[in-house]
C-alpha cells in the first residue's frame, strides 16, 4: 500500500470509528449468539490478595492507590493444559473460556490512540491484556506498542483496514487477515495466533480466511468496556468466570472529554467490585 492510499485509508477508518466505535451495537457477536469452544479447566486454588510490594509480577496497593483504585485479587497461575481445544483444522471462535474461576480476560482493539499515561499505567498495575491492532491504526505511530508488549502483552489481529467482514470476499477476508499477519510479524516479531473481526461480525468464508492465514482461533467477546460502565450481553448485567471483557485505544475525542486511564480505571473498578481477577487470555487459548 503506497503513502498516499494508507494515509486515506488511515483518515477513513477514523471516520468509521467515530461514527460507529469497534464492536455492534449491542456489545456482543456480529455472528450471532456468543460461544465457546474447549473443555473447562480444574479450578486451581482461590486467589490471594496482592502484597503491598510489587513482587513476582504483581502490583502492590501504592501501584493501584497511585491510579485511584483499590488492588485486584492475583489471577491463578496457568493452566497445565489450555482450556480452549481445537479439533486439528478447525478455528473455534470464543467469546468466553470455559472455567469456573472468578477470573476475566482484558483486550483493547484498533490502536488509534497512544496515550502514554496508558503504558505508565500498565507498567505499574501489570495487568494482562491483549491487543487486536488494525494497521490503519497504528501506522503513524507503530513503535507506541512495543512497551506493552515488552510487559509481556501479547500483539493480535484485527485485519488491516478495519471492514465489515461479513460484506468482504473470501479472498478479500484472506487479503485482510493474511496482510495484516504479515505486518505485524515484520514489526513485532511474531504472528498473532488470534484474530478478532471488526464489529464481531464474521461468517465462515472468514473462518477460512483465519485458517489459511494460520490463526488459531477468532475471539469475539461478552463484555464492551464505554466510558463509565460496561455493556453485558447477558441480561443480569453481571461479569461471568471466563468472560472476554472489550475495550478499546480511543482518546478523549471518542471519550467525551475522558482519557483513556480513566477509561481503564472505571473497567478495574468494575472488575474489582466484582471479585474477578485478570488473567492473561493467551495462556488459556
Amino acid at each position: 500500500m503506497g503513502k498516499k492510499s494508507a494515509a486515506a485509508a488511515g483518515l477513513v477508518l477514523t471516520g468509521v470509528l467515530l461514527a460507529t466505535g469497534c464492536s455492534s451495537s449491542d456489545g456482543g457477536s456480529g455472528g450471532g449468539p456468543a460461544r465457546s469452544s474447549g473443555t473447562a479447566a480444574k479450578p486451581s486454588a482461590p486467589a490471594s490478595a496482592p502484597a503491598q510490594g510489587a513482587e513476582d509480577g504483581v502490583a502492590g496497593a501504592d501501584a493501584y492507590r497511585k491510579w485511584g483504585l483499590k488492588p485486584l485479587p492475583a489471577a491463578p497461575a496457568a493452566p497445565a493444559r489450555k482450556p480452549v481445544t481445537a479439533k486439528p483444522g478447525e478455528v473455534p471462535v470464543i467469546s468466553d473460556i470455559p472455567t469456573k474461576q472468578k477470573i476475566v480476560f482484558l483486550t483493547f482493539d484498533d490502536g488509534a490512540e497512544k496515550d502514554p499515561k496508558f503504558v505508565e499505567m500498565m507498567r505499574d498495575l501489570k495487568i494482562p491484556f491483549s491487543m487486536f491492532l488494525t494497521d490503519a491504526a497504528i501506522s503513524a505511530d507503530k513503535g507506541y506498542f512495543k512497551p506493552l508488549q515488552q510487559l509481556g502483552n501479547a500483539i493480535q489481529n484485527h485485519t488491516l483496514t478495519h471492514p465489515n467482514m461479513r460484506t468482504e470476499s473470501g479472498s478479500r477476508q484472506q487479503h485482510q487477515i493474511c496482510g495484516q499477519q504479515e505486518k505485524l510479524a515484520k514489526e513485532y516479531g511474531k504472528a498473532p495466533r488470534l484474530f478478532r473481526p471488526p464489529y464481531g461480525n464474521w461468517n465462515e468464508g472468514t473462518r477460512a480466511a483465519a485458517k489459511a492465514c494460520g490463526i488459531q482461533s477468532i475471539v469475539l467477546w461478552r463484555e464492551s468496556m464505554q466510558i463509565q460502565n460496561m455493556q453485558y450481553q447477558r441480561g443480569d448485567k453481571k461479569l461471568h468466570p471466563g468472560d472476554i471483557i472489550l475495550a478499546h485505544f480511543r482518546g478523549k475525542s471518542e471519550l467525551k472529554g475522558h482519557t483513556m486511564t480513566e477509561m481503564t480505571a472505571n473497567m478495574l473498578r468494575h472488575i474489582q467490585e466484582q471479585g474477578f481477577a485478570v488473567a492473561r487470555l493467551e495462556d488459556y487459548v
